[in-house]
């Protein structure tokens, strides 16, 4: 495994919440932003979770692509939809975006395979 990516969310985890404890208004603003995004609508909590690791992709964060491909998993993305939305970043983003799509699917599967 390329890189550990269930530590990866832990360790972020533990260093947002001392943020969110400096700051509280601010993460909790953010924290509203992000339900209000998620919301179920038009689109899927699931697809806008796959849209969020497409962005985590293109922008090259690790932290997001660990936070966004555990919640596609848990959301109930498969990995054949995982594959099509790394082919639109590689088509979109070449090949830093190929480099991170790899990554992407590595921290999906270690999310996905928790049983």
């Amino acid at each position: 495994m390329h890189k550990d990516w269930q530590k990866k969310t832990q360790d972020l985890s533990a260093l947002m919440q001392d943020i969110g404890k400096n700051i509280p208004d601010v993460a909790k603003g953010f924290t509203q932003m992000a339900k209000g995004a998620n919301k179920e609508g038009a689109l899927s909590h699931k697809h806008k979770e796959l849209m969020a690791l497409a962005i985590g992709i293109s922008v090259r964060c690790d932290g997001c692509i660990a936070f966004h491909s555990k919640a596609a998993a848990e959301l109930g993305a498969t990995r054949e939809e995982v594959m099509e939305m790394l082919g639109v970043c590689m088509y979109m983003g070449g090949g830093p975006a190929f480099t991170y799509a790899a990554q992407a699917l590595e921290a999906f599967d270690s999310f996905a395979n928790q049983d």
